[in-house]
C-alpha cells in the first residue's frame, strides 16, 4: 500500500455490544475495497478480522483487529474491536488509537450494556461518532424504536440522514435526506446499489427527518443558524460544510440504516467515512507527559515522534507490537526509546496489517497505523518515542480489576517450568490477566474479567505454549480472631541426656479493634524472663497465629502480652522460648472465644432494569446486604456488600441470569464475623489439613 500523507487518512474504531455486526460490517468494507475477493462471515467462519481459533470456535471478537483499506482517495485504517464485557479493555485501548468511531446497533436488539460503555467511552475522548443502525433485514427490526432509544439512552444529538425502505425481511433501501435520492440494495452480499426516486409514500417523513437534520445542523453554528432563521433554508454548500463540521465537532450524530452481513448500506457508510470524518490532523492537539508534566503535542508529521502500542501478540516471526503513531514519523530499520520500559528498541520492517495477512510499508507517518516484529521489552499499552533525553509517554489507561479467579495448576510435572514463562508471555499481551500467590492459601491464582476470559486465556496457552493446566475454585482466604481476653501458660520441657530444652510464659491474649493488627507487649517483673528472650516469645506467637486454630487460617487483631514465666540458666533457650510461646498461645486462644472471619466485598452490578428483581433476590440468597440502588436508561445498578464465598463464580451466574447484558465490579471491603453455620462448615473443610500439618 502507497503512502498517504495524514489528511487522508481515517481511522475508525468499529463498536458496540457483542453480536451487533461489527465484525460483519468490516467484512463488507473490506470486500467493497477489493481487499477480499469475498464476503468473510462470522458465521461461515470465513472471516478475516476473527481469524484466532478461539475467535472462530465461539465466532465473536476476542482481541482488537486491525484492517487497511483505500476508498475515494483516502486510506482507511479500521479497528475491529470486542463486544464483550470481559474484553472490554482492548476495545478501550483501541478507541485511544481512533481519530472518529462507527457505533454499531441491533435493529432488532436496540441499546445494550456495551453499547452505553463504549459510547462512553468515546465521550471521554472525544470521538466523532456515526450510528450504523443494523439488521435491519432481521425479524423484530424496528428503525423507529432504535432511534428513539439511541437518543434516549445515548445522545439526543443522534440524528437520521437516511430513511429506511421497509424492514425486516422487505428491508430493500434507503433515501438520503439531503439529496432526496433513493439507494435500493441487492440483498446477495454483491453491494449493489441502483439509484431511483423515493417512494411516495416516505415523502413525508423524509421531509419531517431532512427538516430536523438541517434544523441541527444549522444550530452547530451562530453563523448558520441566523442565516437558517431569516432564510428559512440553507444552501447546499453550507449544508454539507455545516455536516462535516458539526460531526467532527460532536455536536451531531448521523445515523445511517443497513445490513452488514447482507453488505447492504455500507458503501454509503464508506462514502460518509471518507468525506466527513476527521483525518489525524483535525483532531485536538495530544496530551502526553513529560516526566511528570503533563502537556500537549500538535499531530504533526514533521514533530516530534510519538506512538502508542495498542497490541501485543504472538504471530508468525515474533511478537508483533500494533501501534498508531500520533506525531513524526517511524520508519523501517531506525531506533526508538521505549518510554514506558525505558529501554531502546530496534524496528526492523514495518508492516500494514489486515486481519493475519501482512503487507510491508517503508514508513508509517503522523496518524497512520503500523505493526512492527520482534520488539524486546514493549507491552501493550506501551509508549514510543523518538528521544530518550526528553520521553513523552501517554498516560497509562488502567486495566480493569478483575472479577474472577481460579487456582491453577500445571496438568504435568513437565509443564510446571514452562507455567511462570508462559503466564508472563500471556499476560504482555493482555494486562488484564492476572498471575498472583496468595500469601495464606499459597493457591497460584489466574484472575481475569470473567469466566470466558480465564478459559480462554488457558485456551491459547494450551495452542500456542503447549502448557496444560487445571482450574480449581481458590480457597476463602477466611481469618480468625478471638472475642475475649484470656490467659493460659506454655511450658517446654524436654530432657534428652544432654543439655536440655525448657521453656515457659504465660501469655494474656485480647482483642483488638477489626483491622488493627497485632501488638505484642511485654509486662515481665522481676526478670522472670530475660530479655533475649522477648523476640523469641513474640516470634513463637506470630508463626502460631500464621498456622491458625480453628481452621488453620492466620489470626487477626489481637494483643498479646507476656507478663509471666521462668526459665532455666542452663536449658533455657529461643527455641525453648518460641516453642513454649506457641504453646501458650494454642492454649489461650481455647479460652478467648475464637471465631472465624470472613471477606466481604464491595460490588457494583449494572443490570437490565427488568432483571433486578431477580438479581436482587439472587444477592439476598447469597447472604448480600444492598447499599443502594438507582435505575437510569432502563438499567439499574446496585451497590452491596456480599460474602467472597458467595460470589467466587459469580460471574457466569450473572451472565446466565442476564442474558449476558449484565456486568459487575467488585473489590474487598473488610472481614467480619462469619455466621455460626458458615464458620462450622468451613472448620470442618479444613480442620482435618490443619491437624495433618499439626
Amino acid at each position: 500500500m502507497k503512502k498517504y500523507d495524514p489528511e487522508n487518512i481515517r481511522n475508525v474504531c468499529l463498536v458496540g455490544h457483542k453480536g451487533s455486526g461489527k465484525t460483519s460490517l468490516g467484512e463488507a468494507f473490506l470486500f467493497d475495497a477489493k481487499v477480499t475477493t469475498r464476503l468473510g462471515s462470522v458465521d461461515a467462519k470465513t472471516s478475516t478480522f476473527d481469524f484466532e481459533p478461539e475467535e472462530t470456535a465461539r465466532s465473536m471478537t476476542i482481541a482488537t483487529s486491525t484492517g487497511a483499506i483505500e476508498w475515494n482517495k483516502n486510506k482507511i485504517n479500521l479497528l475491529d474491536t470486542p463486544g464483550d464485557g470481559n474484553f472490554i479493555y482492548d476495545t478501550r485501548l483501541a478507541m485511544t488509537a481512533a481519530d472518529s468511531a462507527v457505533l454499531l446497533v441491533s435493529a432488532p436488539d436496540g441499546v445494550e450494556v456495551q453499547t452505553v460503555r463504549v459510547w462512553e467511552r468515546a465521550e471521554e475522548l472525544g470521538l466523532p461518532r456515526v450510528v450504523f443502525i443494523n439488521k435491519m433485514d432481521r425479524e423484530r427490526a424496528d428503525p423507529d424504536k432504535t432511534l428513539e432509544e439511541i437518543r434516549s439512552e445515548l445522545s439526543a444529538d443522534v440524528v437520521a440522514v437516511q430513511v429506511p425502505i421497509g424492514k425486516e425481511a422487505d428491508f430493500k433501501g434507503v433515501v438520503d435526506v439531503l439529496s432526496g435520492q433513493a439507494f435500493l440494495f441487492d440483498k446477495d452480499g454483491s453491494g449493489k446499489i441502483e439509484k431511483t426516486d423515493p417512494p411516495a409514500e416516505l415523502a413525508d417523513v423524509v421531509a419531517k427527518t431532512r427538516e430536523a437534520l438541517v434544523e441541527k445542523i444549522a444550530e452547530s453554528s451562530d453563523e448558520l443558524l441566523e442565516k437558517y432563521l431569516e432564510a428559512g433554508e440553507l444552501s447546499a454548500e453550507e449544508i454539507a460544510a455545516g455536516f462535516s463540521a458539526a460531526t467532527k465537532r460532536c455536536v451531531l450524530f448521523p445515523a445511517f440504516f443497513g445490513s452488514a452481513s447482507h453488505n447492504m448500506g455500507v458503501q454509503l457508510l464508506l462514502d460518509f467515512i471518507a468525506e466527513h470524518l476527521p483525518a489525524p490532523t483535525e483532531r485536538p492537539a495530544i496530551k502526553v507527559f513529560q516526566g511528570e508534566e503533563e502537556t500537549e503535542l500538535e499531530p504533526k508529521e514533521d514533530g516530534l515522534p510519538l506512538a502508542l502500542v495498542i497490541k501485543t501478540a504472538d504471530a508468525q516471526g515474533g511478537t508483533m507490537s500494533l501501534f498508531r503513531v500520533f506525531s513524526g514519523t517511524v520508519s523501517s530499520d531506525s531506533q526508538v526509546y521505549n518510554a514506558s520500559s525505558e529501554t531502546e528498541e530496534r524496528v526492523g520492517s514495518l508492516l500494514s496489517v489486515t486481519g493475519k495477512k501482512t503487507e510491508q510499508i517503508a514508513i508509517a507517518p503522523a496518524g497512520d497505523i503500523a505493526a512492527v516484529l520482534k520488539l524486546k521489552k514493549t507491552s501493550t499499552g506501551d509508549t514510543l518515542c523518538g528521544s530518550k533525553n526528553a520521553p513523552l509517554r501517554f498516560p497509562s489507561i488502567q486495566p480493569p480489576e478483575p472479577v474472577i479467579s481460579y487456582a491453577i495448576k500445571a496438568k504435568s510435572k513437565g509443564d510446571e517450568d514452562k507455567l511462570g514463562s508462559s503466564l508472563n508471555r500471556m499476560r504482555v499481551e493482555d494486562p488484564t490477566l492476572q498471575v498472583t500467590r496468595h500469601q495464606d492459601t499459597k493457591d497460584f491464582l489466574l484472575s481475569g474479567t470473567g469466566a470466558p476470559h480465564i478459559e480462554i486465556s488457558v485456551s491459547r496457552m494450551k495452542r500456542r505454549f503447549g502448557v496444560e493446566v487445571t482450574l480449581e475454585t481458590p480457597r476463602v482466604p477466611y481469618r480468625e480472631t478471638i472475642t475475649k481476653k484470656a490467659q493460659a501458660q506454655g511450658r517446654h520441657k524436654r530432657q534428652t541426656g544432654g543439655r536440655g530444652q525448657f521453656g515457659d510464659v504465660w501469655l494474656e491474649l485480647s482483642p483488638q479493634p477489626r483491622g488493627s493488627g497485632f501488638e505484642f507487649e511485654e509486662r515481665i517483673k522481676g526478670g522472670s524472663v530475660p530479655s533475649q528472650f522477648f523476640p523469641a516469645v513474640e516470634k513463637g506467637v506470630q508463626e502460631a497465629m500464621a498456622r491458625g486454630f480453628l481452621a488453620g487460617f492466620p489470626v487477626v487483631d489481637i494483643k498479646c502480652a507476656l507478663y509471666d514465666g521462668s526459665f532455666h540458666e542452663v536449658d533455657s533457650s529461643e527455641m525453648a522460648f518460641k516453642r513454649a510461646a506457641s504453646i501458650g498461645f494454642q492454649a489461650a486462644m481455647d479460652k478467648a472465644a475464637p471465631i472465624l472471619l470472613e471477606p466481604i466485598q464491595e460490588m457494583e452490578i449494572v443490570v437490565p432494569e427488568e432483571s433486578m428483581g431477580d438479581i436482587m433476590g439472587d444477592l439476598n440468597g447469597r447472604r448480600g446486604r444492598v447499599l443502594g440502588m438507582e435505575s437510569k436508561n432502563k438499567r439499574s445498578t446496585i451497590r452491596a456488600q456480599v460474602p467472597l464465598a458467595e460470589i467466587l463464580m459469580y460471574s457466569p451466574d450473572l451472565d446466565s441470569r442476564t442474558g449476558g447484558r449484565g456486568s459487575f465490579t467488585m473489590k474487598f471491603s473488610h472481614y467480619q464475623e462469619a455466621p455460626h453455620a458458615v464458620a462450622q462448615q468451613v472448620i470442618a473443610q479444613y480442620r482435618p489439613k490443619k491437624d495433618e500439618e499439626d
